[in-house]
């Protein structure tokens, strides 16, 4: 009962309950929430007491930027429920190897991250914590009210405690197993009939296509994506199918950092988290998040930097939201390519988003890519074409990319054609990706 109070609770402070006048009176709400939550982690974590050791809460921008080795180097001293990593990679793994994902730890729900920057983390959600995240997904991705019937369909490599607790009252939600074969997937998906699927691009493509194909004979009242970059292809492809936005969710290990409103805008969620900027390109309004979330204490966030690259949207919403919005989710910053400069070999950056823009521009008959910088002048490019374009596709893909290395002084790298194979499972999709270390 008290679990479900919290829902609705903060389910009505997300839809209703918490409006600022302006930028700044937001900004002024989160200072104090964020200095009260720093006094709170200060006294239970012993981690980040020995980390802000004589500077005060106020100074809280101050404090040391944590990554994740840092983090989960000192993951049993920064938690606050007394779990150690040890504890919490064994009933992860388990979780994981008999894919009963139930079971907590003390109450707490564990789970494991996907592991794509090349270590998995794990994170740790408390039972009140996790009532305060079910009302705030509630109230920001699902259309038509907590107390309108709808079937959640979710796809996911894990499932956790943490995304079963969206099944409320009206709402009734099912796990969908990516590691399921996809026909398999697609009887269920019939005879349960839902009407919101939320899955990671790459699966809503084979969605898409089933659909296509007459192998799938619904439509969805929404379709959110998850997990992997929404890739401007994917977007047009499973918008074109079902006629309708894709919607996103920002989530990730360190939190629920973004949701789309209804213009189908990425906002981050400044309701629950304070994001500041590290500039990678200002020109460009490309940045690196720096996270501070102000709901959690189990594994508290304070100024944890990600390392995902996000672009500002040049203009506001025309939905009025105060909370900064977001044009794209570009990747990572592991997956920004280096080239050699033509003139002194000094390597220069070339973002993803350069990479797709030139890939998109040599056809419109490209269904899929993808494309991996082996060495500094080694591309590796797989692609699927509609039937009879891709004799035809090749030197204009390698134009576009010639274009891209020339305008950015770049001397162009060998570039090796392949076939396009990816299915969804184990990993994650990145359509582009840097494959060898700086």
């Amino acid at each position: 009962m008290k679990r479900m109070r919290l829902v609705i609770t903060h389910y009505v402070l997300t839809k209703w309950g918490r409006r600022w006048k302006n930028r700044a009176v937001l900004e002024q709400w989160q200072e104090l929430r964020i200095r009260r939550h720093v006094d709170k982690v200060r006294k239970n974590s012993r981690f980040y007491r020995e980390l802000w050791a004589g500077m005060p809460a106020a100074e809280w921008r101050k404090f040391p930027v944590i990554e994740k080795s840092l983090m989960m180097g000192n993951f049993d001293d920064l938690n606050t429920a007394g779990i150690t990593k040890e504890q919490a990679f064994a009933e992860a793994y388990e979780a994981e190897n008999s894919r009963d994902f139930k079971p907590t730890l003390q109450g707490v729900t564990v789970g494991l991250s996907s592991g794509t920057s090349g270590s998995r983390g794990i994170f740790l959600v408390g039972e009140d914590e996790q009532a305060a995240w079910t009302g705030t997904v509630l109230a920001k991705l699902l259309p038509g009210g907590l107390w309108k019937r709808a079937r959640i369909a979710f796809f996911l490599r894990a499932n956790s405690n943490l995304y079963e607790s969206v099944e409320q009252g009206r709402l009734q939600f099912q796990y969908f197993d990516l590691l399921e074969p996809l026909p398999q997937l697609l009887a269920r998906m019939e005879q349960y009939q839902p009407d919101i699927w939320i899955a990671p691009p790459s699966m809503l493509r084979l969605l898409a296509d089933a659909k296509n194909s007459g192998s799938l004979n619904l439509l969805p009242r929404r379709i959110i994506a998850v997990a992997e970059v929404l890739d401007p292809l994917d977007r047009q492809h499973i918008e074109r199918t079902f006629g309708q936005k894709v919607h996103q969710a920002y989530q990730c290990t360190e939190g629920f950092l973004g949701a789309t409103c209804s213009h189908g805008t990425l906002h981050l969620n400044e309701d629950i988290v304070h994001i500041e900027k590290e500039v990678l390109d200002e020109e460009s309004r490309r940045f690196v998040p720096v996270v501070t979330d102000f709901s959690r204490s189990v594994q508290p966030i304070i100024r944890y930097r990600l390392n995902d690259i996000l672009t500002e949207a040049a203009e506001p919403c025309p939905c009025g939201s105060l909370f900064t919005a977001i044009e794209r989710i570009e990747g990572r910053c592991d997956d920004i390519l280096y080239l050699p400069n033509v003139s002194d070999g000094q390597l220069v950056t070339v973002f993803p988003d350069f990479i797709t823009r030139a890939v998109l521009a040599a056809s419109a008959d490209i269904e899929h890519y993808r494309v991996i910088q082996h060495s500094p002048l080694e591309l590796e490019i797989s692609f699927r074409t509609r039937p009879g374009s891709a004799e035809d596709t090749e030197p204009l893909i390698a134009s576009e990319l010639l274009r891209l290395f020339t305008r950015l002084s770049c001397i162009p790298p060998q570039l090796k054609f392949t076939a396009y194979s990816f299915t969804p499972g184990r990993q994650k999709l990145r359509r582009v990706e840097r494959g060898w270390k700086l």
